[in-house]
């Protein structure tokens, strides 16, 4: 399975458990894609690994954290005035929506090795 807007990195702790950490920007015409590829990933972590999402420290094979955020941009022209030495702004007009999401998902070795191969993860 190929994903377009989740790039993950991946990390491991000295016991084996590892971690991939997602981040992604949208605009609100994208969320849907989006939100569509994250369930996408979380289904199939439920469905191979039933036994999560659970803490790993209580027996769970994975976990994961999901945040979002919504932000709207206003660009300031800015300007050094010579005459009074000071910095000038003007806010300029907001800019789109961006919707910001983060995803990390934390599993023992073979889970990982499942997650890296279903999605040609490196």
């Amino acid at each position: 399975m190929t994903l377009s807007y989740l790039d993950f990195d991946y990390s491991e702790d000295y016991e084996g458990v590892g971690t991939f950490d997602a981040m992604a920007s949208v605009s609100p015409q994208q969320w849907p894609t989006l939100q569509s590829e994250v369930a996408q990933v979380l289904t199939w972590c439920q469905q191979q690994f039933p036994q999560g999402p659970a803490p790993l420290e209580d027996g769970g094979d994975w976990d994961y954290d999901l945040q979002g955020s919504e932000e709207t941009v206003a660009p300031l022209a800015l300007q050094f005035n010579a005459a009074t030495g000071a910095i000038e702004r003007r806010a300029g007009a907001p800019g789109a929506p961006r919707i910001t999401l983060t995803l990390s998902i934390s599993g023992s070795p073979s889970f990982c090795q499942a997650l890296r191969s279903a999605f040609d993860l490196t």
